[in-house]
């Protein structure tokens, strides 16, 4: 047996294994990011899901008042019954940073809206809207990114026809009482 034999054989042979190693490598970076963009993707519909249920909640207890219920204590229940706060944990956990920041946000708006609902704004009253438009503004900046992360391409309230996100412009009690229509820009 020639040496130059056995080393082309066993070059060939660690080629080969390398070759493989690179492969498998490659294909679980793949497969892991594939996964984590289903995990994102789940995340991101789930807690925006969540939160339009805390929300028709939280509108629905504004309409009926304080006359049937204590507004403090179904308010805090909307946002837990709709599961936001263990979702928000989750997202923090799968969601980029842009997307987690973006969510915060639209968390501490509808947490707004549940102070402003548990201290008795009615669902026709400037203390309501005060803070729903900014909640509006916030669901479709969390939209937005994410659409942004997952797509490539983001929403424009002009896809709309809008001038703004947050709903000041199609708003009939905004309209009524004179309300800036362009605090929501952005």
């Amino acid at each position: 047996m020639e040496w130059g034999t056995l080393a082309a054989t066993l070059g060939g042979g660690l080629i080969a294994i390398a070759g493989t190693v690179l492969a498998d490598r490659l294909r679980t970076r793949q497969e892991h990011r594939r996964g984590l963009q289903a995990r994102r993707r789940d995340v991101y519909t789930e807690f925006i899901t969540a939160a339009g249920t805390a929300h028709t909640e939280l509108r629905r207890l504004a309409q009926r008042g304080a006359a049937t219920t204590d507004l403090e204590e179904a308010s805090r229940l909307a946002l837990t019954d709709a599961r936001v706060y263990e979702v928000r944990e989750r997202l923090f956990i799968d969601a980029s940073a842009r997307v987690a920041g973006a969510g915060q946000t639209l968390f501490e708006r509808l947490r707004a809206l549940r102070r402003a609902v548990a201290g008795g704004a009615g669902i026709s009253t400037p203390a309501f809207h005060e803070v729903y438009h900014p909640y509006l503004d916030a669901v479709w900046a969390y939209r937005e990114a994410v659409r942004d992360e997952l797509e490539g391409h983001a929403l424009t309230p002009a896809d709309f026809g809008w001038s703004a996100w947050d709903g000041r412009e199609r708003c009939p009690h905004c309209a009524e009482t004179g309300a800036d229509t362009t605090s929501g820009q952005r």
